[in-house]
């Protein structure tokens, strides 16, 4: 399983293509606002001669789905999230104006993904992790074969996700790193919303946020 990143709008978050030897692909978090970002996505599945079976929001902040209307329209796949961040994908359209995405095309979800299921695409199988806290629906993928896991925005290198935005709170959020996330295998390496990659094992040592309280 390969992982290509970019760096999209001005928020710098980072979308994710997923794909395998068989050219199956999933994209994850398209912040592709710009005509010129959706064209960039588009050449590299297209150089890549790849087959896009799914749409996958970590979790639906305007960040993180700019790109969900174009990438449903172009390659006519279905969008996957978590039940609990229906509202907040559909909330993007009320205030996308206020942060300068005029633009903004609202989607609706296809399914719905729950905690612990298993979904398939190519030979590439991942888990999915239900990790609220950042916001009510936040969900992770978990590739145990190829010891991966795209951790949206919850847990970044040195860091975690912000709690001040609707549906968030911290100590779920810390619960969330703690149950969930800290219980992978310490050589996992962890594809974040934002910023670099970590390791699950870096991060239980040296994120000064995770050490602040242990939730039971």
């Amino acid at each position: 399983m390969t992982l290509e990143s970019f760096v999209f709008n001005p928020f710098s978050e980072n979308t994710y293509v997923a794909f395998d030897d068989t050219k199956e692909a999933v994209i994850i978090d398209p912040g592709c606002y710009e005509p010129s970002e959706q064209a960039e996505l588009d050449r590299f599945i297209a150089a890549q001669g790849l087959t896009v079976k799914y749409i996958l929001n970590t979790h639906c902040h305007i960040d993180h789905v700019l790109g969900n209307f174009h990438c449903k329209t172009k390659y006519k796949v279905p969008l996957l999230i978590h039940r609990q961040d229906e509202k907040v994908l559909l909330a993007v359209q009320s205030y996308a104006s206020n942060y300068g995405f005029a633009g903004y095309q609202p989607t609706v979800p296809d399914r719905f993904l729950e905690d612990n299921e298993s979904f398939v695409f190519g030979n590439t199988k991942w888990k999915v992790l239900f990790l609220p806290g950042h916001s009510p629906g936040h969900i992770a993928f978990y590739d145990e074969q190829k010891k991966t896991v795209l951790s949206g925005d919850v847990l970044f290198k040195r860091s975690i996700g912000r709690t001040d935005l609707p549906g968030g709170n911290f100590d779920v959020l810390l619960k969330s790193i703690q149950q969930k996330l800290f219980l992978l295998p310490d050589d996992v390496v962890v594809y974040s919303g934002h910023g670099p990659t970590t390791t699950i094992g870096e991060e239980k040592r040296l994120n000064p946020f995770c050490t602040l309280t242990n939730p039971s």
